[in-house]
């Protein structure tokens, strides 16, 4: 009934100095890109964008060098490289609007390259498990080449393409890529969990960010009553709490009835489960993400994570140093939604040191490293050695609440520091 075409015919569509749109998360299409790589040979200066693209990515690395540059709004695992160096960059901008560059024409697309599941009795496929700034690449791209594969959940919400709007269809069908992030938690993550689930009253609005730390307040929850989720991304740790009905979403300022993000990342549990499941709804990260819808929810509790902290409240999420690690995304697009929010709560939730055993709260960020969320919007942080509210409170008070739940054996050096800042000790 549809006319399916090979890669190779697919990917004959894009030309030279073409920008190019691929899908991230689980609906990178790994495929197409894969394919893209052998017509390297014909094409010079293809400018890449992305979020959060994952698996095999070949163009990024450098004997593609004169063929694709990697111009990424999230940076990933397969294109850190690439950004960090002569063959890419990286676009500071909040996620909420990503969707903004593409349909106002600051980033014109030529041609998107997405992942959809295959077309229903309408002729309708769906985006999937990544509907974020997907849909609007697909709403303003001159030309869509779909990767479509009958292993893609069929969401509901804003995923809607049908096959007129799509150029070239290729069938392929592979497993979703994966992550498991609750087999990652460990006792710190464990603890900071409970100390952030005895901070959320029933009746409240979650957003998790990525990593760990979400999954581990998920774990926390299992005595609550009638939460509500309103988030920008989802992982497993939300099956459960809607199967055992606490997560009911009956008592959110907007979108009742219905749990609200834009994208999903995590095993195939949680893909099964959003299959089809009208209870999700997939939406634009220009609408799920904006501070104005989100704090019509009342008690919206947002939990985002951070790589450093600073004495004075400032929060590095993105970088490490000079090294572009990640993207801005929706961390500020919540927190300030958060604190609008009636009986709101903005939260950054860290480890006090990584894995390698440094210090995550920090006299300053490192050089070159990059503010995400300032210290005019900060509010809460947790550490699984307690909570601080930042709030209203000057740079010395500030500097002697996060001392208090660093790690033991930083707080001597960080005391020195505050010492020789505001000549007061904190400790």
């Amino acid at each position: 009934m549809y006319n399916y075409v090979s890669a190779a015919e697919a990917i004959s569509l894009i030309n030279s100095g073409d920008r190019i749109f691929f899908h991230g998360s689980a609906c990178t299409p790994n495929y197409l890109i894969e394919e893209l790589a052998q017509h390297a040979h014909r094409l010079r200066d293809v400018e890449i964008v992305s979020i959060t693209v994952q698996g095999n990515v070949p163009i990024a690395q450098p004997e593609y060098k004169d063929s694709f540059y990697i111009n990424s709004l999230f940076v990933s695992t397969p294109v850190r490289e690439a950004v960090n160096s002569e063959r890419g960059d990286f676009v500071p901008v909040f996620l909420s609007e990503i969707p903004n560059l593409f349909r106002r024409g600051y980033l014109p697309l030529d041609v998107a390259l997405i992942t959809v599941s295959p077309p229903d009795k309408h002729g309708y496929c769906s985006l999937g498990t990544s509907v974020d700034v997907a849909r609007s690449a697909v709403d303003s791209a001159k030309i869509i080449i779909a990767q479509v594969n009958p292993k893609m959940p069929r969401t509901h919400g804003d995923a809607m393409v049908h096959v007129q709007r799509i150029h070239k269809m290729v069938w392929h069908e592979s497993e979703l890529l994966t992550v498991d992030y609750g087999s990652k938690v460990g006792p710190e993550e464990l603890k900071i969990g409970g100390i952030i689930a005895g901070m959320i009253d029933d009746r409240s609005t979650l957003q998790m960010g990525i990593g760990t730390i979400p999954d581990a307040v998920l774990s926390c929850l299992h005595n609550h009553k009638d939460l509500g989720v309103h988030t920008e991304m989802l992982s497993d740790g939300i099956v459960d709490l809607v199967d055992k009905d606490i997560i009911t979403n009956k008592y959110k300022g907007t979108h009742l009835n219905r749990t609200i993000t834009s994208f999903a990342f995590g095993t195939k549990k949680l893909y099964d489960y959003i299959d089809d499941n009208p209870s999700f709804s997939f939406m634009d990260v220009a609408h799920v993400n904006n501070p104005t819808v989100i704090k019509k929810n009342k008690k919206l509790v947002a939990i985002n994570s951070a790589i450093e902290v600073d004495l004075t409240g400032q929060v590095c999420a993105d970088s490490i140093g000079t090294l572009q690690f990640s993207g801005i995304g929706g961390q500020m697009d919540f927190i300030r939604g958060a604190s609008l929010s009636e009986d709101g709560k903005p939260i950054i939730a860290i480890t006090s040191r990584t894995k390698k055993g440094l210090p995550r709260i920090v006299p300053y960020l490192k050089q070159g490293a990059g503010v995400v969320t300032t210290r005019g919007h900060i509010h809460w942080v947790v550490t699984e050695y307690g909570a601080v509210n930042l709030y209203g409170q000057n740079m010395r008070q500030r500097a002697k609440s996060l001392i208090e739940i660093a790690h033991p054996d930083d707080r001597e050096m960080l005391d020195k520091f505050c010492f020789e800042r505001f000549k007061d000790h904190a400790i």
